[in-house]
């Protein structure tokens, strides 16, 4: 039996160390303190069972004592527990105290390191703490100790006289008394000060002053505070991203939402996954794909018009006892990139693609049917509009349609539910996804706009509702998150 102190670094996840990531990938119970970011927590198995022991607002935090008792309690178990700590375990936190009562239980440890807030916090704010030419070194210190002990082990004075960059945790309580005990050993008033809060995160906000002048400014914790020459340094690049500071609602199913997700993080967006559909088999288990798969000799054209219908396709092909090779003659059509991309993944390649990535587009560029053509199979969801095999029809062709899967609702999680309330904008990827965001949430908490992948989606957002509606171009997900960065830039 283990237990892991794990450091989850500064609150960006992508900061957690692959070991940490992996711990908490097989954990079964996960216990952690309120700088921890939620999308961390995704991690763990959902079975695993999750313990805030962080601060409750008026609350407080839950005593360490309570914490250590927890530790051991669950620890004895057996089961694979990790203690998820903000920043780093053993700087400024107490890792030690909890390794010591852990050990002194007969339970075995493991440290994982994390990212301190003292080196990343600045670095997002475009401040190093070294210099090569102004700053060679850096001094992190506390700037709270613990209120129980009988003396300071602090000599702000004496620290004033080392040079280099002075960090400070923990310090904006004290600030005042800080700066004037770091002046009076010689530190200038104009030396610059920076205070960087939430560093990491997309709410890090950053306070720019002098030592002089840094307590007079409206600080809030948690926040790292920088004193030196490189305070000056104004070399940001964390918030500058086109997303940064706004709130973005993604509604698509989870197995399909992390594309999105990492795409809009990465441009500085904080993301709230609320998945409004699921993916689920077909109401007549698959026996009517597996039927045409069974039988694709008799078809000339297969035509997808989602990843999802590639998916079950495929998985009904090797269900039935065949692989790809099985598709040799027939020719492919795809409606749109992210198609293509899941039939490549399968080392398929389509044979249309419309520049237009919806039904009508597919349909002006299909060939018309001939008096030796044969059938086209429409594997597809089991709720679709009619506009693509009515088109084939008129076209010459004769079809197939087998239902592959289906949508339904999602259950709504209460916490993103909450988080939905605070939003600016929420993607759409489809109209039942619109459909069923609509039934979930109430009206007074939508984002004040909608971005919807293409013209049937956005119609569907205007039909219940949303007063801005944007839509994509091109209609796929590069062009979806051109239309969200325009959006918020305009």
């Amino acid at each position: 039996m283990t237990v892991y102190l794990v450091g989850a670094g500064p609150g960006d996840p992508g900061l957690l160390t692959l070991r940490g990531a992996e711990l908490l990938g097989r954990a079964d119970v996960v216990i952690y303190d309120r700088l921890s970011a939620a999308a961390l927590l995704d991690l763990a198995p959902a079975a695993a069972e999750r313990i805030n022991v962080g601060k409750r607002g008026p609350g407080g935090s839950t005593p360490q004592e309570r914490i250590n008792e927890l530790l051991v309690e669950h620890g004895l178990t057996g089961r694979t527990v990790v203690r998820l700590k903000g920043g780093d375990p053993f700087v400024f936190a107490r890792g030690a105290e909890e390794l010591e009562v852990l050990r002194l239980a007969g339970i075995a440890v493991e440290v994982v390191p994390g990212i301190t807030s003292a080196i990343a916090a600045p670095a997002y704010a475009g401040i190093p703490v070294t210099r090569r030419y102004s700053s060679t070194s850096f001094t992190v210190v506390t700037g709270h100790e613990d209120p129980s002990k009988a003396r300071t082990d602090v000599n702000w004075e004496a620290l004033a006289k080392v040079g280099g960059t002075i960090v400070v945790l923990m310090g904006v309580a004290n600030i005042a008394e800080i700066s004037r005990r770091l002046v009076d050993g010689g530190l200038a008033p104009t030396t610059p000060a920076a205070a960087v809060q939430w560093g990491s995160l997309t709410s890090q906000r950053t306070v720019r002053a002098t030592l002089g002048t840094i307590a007079e400014q409206p600080l809030a914790a948690p926040s790292v505070i920088v004193i030196g020459d490189v305070a000056g340094d104004d070399l940001d690049w964390f918030t500058t991203r086109p997303l940064f500071g706004r709130r973005v609602v993604v509604t698509r199913a989870p197995a399909q939402a992390s594309r999105l997700t990492d795409r809009l993080r990465d441009c500085g967006a904080e993301v709230v996954n609320l998945p409004t559909i699921a993916i689920a088999d077909p109401a007549d288990g698959g026996a009517a794909l597996n039927a045409a798969v069974s039988e694709l000799g008799r078809y000339e054209w297969v035509v997808f018009t989602s990843p999802n219908a590639v998916q079950r396709f495929l998985a009904a092909l090797a269900t039935t006892g065949g692989d790809a090779r099985r598709l040799a003659g027939l020719q492919i059509a795809a409606i749109g990139p992210g198609t293509r991309a899941e039939l490549r993944l399968a080392l398929l390649e389509a044979d249309l693609v419309p520049d237009r990535y919806v039904a009508e587009g597919l349909l002006e560029v299909f060939p018309d049917a001939t008096t030796s053509s044969r059938l086209v199979l429409l594997p597809q969801a089991a709720v679709t509009r009619d506009v693509l095999a009515d088109g084939l029809v008129a076209k010459g062709w004769m079809i197939a349609v087998a239902e592959a899967y289906q949508t339904v609702p999602a259950p709504v999680d209460p916490q993103a539910l909450a988080a939905v309330a605070g939003a600016d904008v929420v993607a759409f990827a489809s109209s039942s996804a619109v459909d069923n965001f609509a039934a979930a949430v109430d009206p007074g908490s939508w984002p004040p706009a909608a971005v919807c992948i293409g013209p049937i989606s956005a119609a569907s957002a205007r039909a219940v509702g949303f007063a801005e509606v944007v839509e994509a171009s091109p209609h796929d997900l590069d062009g979806l998150i051109a239309a969200i960065e325009a959006w918020a830039d305009s």
